[in-house]
């Protein structure tokens, strides 16, 4: 089954059970999953793992609680569902199915993915290579680069949203705050992407932004990566901006023109940029191609950061040593 989400059957003040399947066919569309294990569960869900019984496919199940919603259904669900529909491809969580139950609770059945990268850095049993990095970077950049072209931005990639599959392909996940591309006099909001993964134009609460937000926190998990440790981790919201600048120079009108004029530029410690040498410090063990690919996705000024195009042709991919290929990658679990 392929439930369409489009302006005319489903917005955000659309009442679910105006547009679920007929009570008959939705219990036929439930008769072929089973929830077999409850893995999470939050205000407005509950995640189970489950099996798909024609194939015996594990599976996972989130279950969304409409009855929470007084009109209609939570709009990060409706995203999710939208987006994914949308978007095939291998480095992109597949979304199997929908379909309502008999207590008008939305399924969404999805690919189960057994671990993230998130718990990747933190196994400190796991002995990471720098091919294993360039193939994690590599692989997240490919399913990055799908959704810009397709006019798509996440707005919260993090290492515990990037799944791994049983065989080592890192997947994008969770796409509760993406959105389609806005024009450029569309007001956008600024509180998105999770604290350690966002980038300057957002700390100044700018409310026009493009998809290179995406690829500034493309370059903080890159960091992360080659360091095992979170590379700008603030306390709160104001600490954020504080760690960020100090870590990589406060920007100015010289580099920058024009931020000063974005509303959270005020009172902001100047920090200079770190040098090369400040760099190659702090990455002791990055060769400098992974140095320049990192700068160019943590360029201050979003008109000058990089794309997933450009970053996808840097040659820090290319050379020698090739990318660890995914089925070897540490932590990849074979079926």
């Amino acid at each position: 089954m392929r439930l369409e989400l489009t302006h005319q059957n489903i917005t955000p003040n659309t009442d679910w059970t105006q547009t679920q399947q007929p009570l008959e066919h939705s219990q036929r569309m439930a008769d072929r999953y089973s929830k077999n294990k409850k893995v999470g569960e939050g205000t407005y869900a509950v995640v189970y793992l489950g099996t798909q019984l024609s194939t015996n496919r594990s599976i996972a199940i989130k279950e969304i609680k409409t009855e929470n919603f007084k009109d209609g259904l939570d709009m990060s669900a409706i995203r999710e569902m939208k987006y994914l529909q949308e978007l095939k491809h291998e480095n992109i969580i597949e979304l199997v199915d929908v379909f309502s139950d008999d207590s008008n609770n939305l399924n969404l059945v999805l690919e189960f993915l057994p671990s993230d990268l998130q718990h990747i850095i933190k196994d400190n049993t796991l002995t990471f290579k720098l091919p294993d990095v360039k193939s994690w970077t590599l692989m997240m950049l490919r399913g990055l680069h799908h959704c810009h072209r397709n006019g798509i931005l996440h707005r919260d990639l993090k290492p515990d949203n990037l799944l791994i599959s049983p065989n080592g392909n890192l997947k994008l996940a969770d796409f509760g705050l993406a959105r389609s591309l806005g024009t450029p006099d569309e007001n956008l909001t600024s509180n998105v992407v999770t604290r350690w993964y966002r980038a300057p134009e957002l700390l100044f609460g700018s409310r026009h932004y493009t998809e290179v937000v995406d690829l500034w926190a493309v370059g903080v998990i890159f960091a992360e990566l080659l360091l095992r440790t979170p590379y700008l981790p603030g306390k709160d919201d104001a600490d954020q901006v504080v760690v960020t600048f100090q870590a990589l120079g406060t920007p100015t009108e010289d580099i920058w023109p024009g931020v000063s004029s974005l509303p959270h530029y005020n009172n902001i410690e100047k920090f200079p940029p770190p040098s090369r040498g400040e760099l190659r410090n702090r990455f002791l063990a990055a060769p400098e191609s992974a140095l320049d690919l990192m700068c160019g996705l943590l360029i201050m000024d979003p008109n000058k950061r990089w794309d997933t195009t450009k970053s996808l042709m840097h040659h820090y991919f290319s050379e020698r040593p090739p990318p660890t290929s995914p089925e070897l990658l540490p932590g990849t679990k074979n079926p």
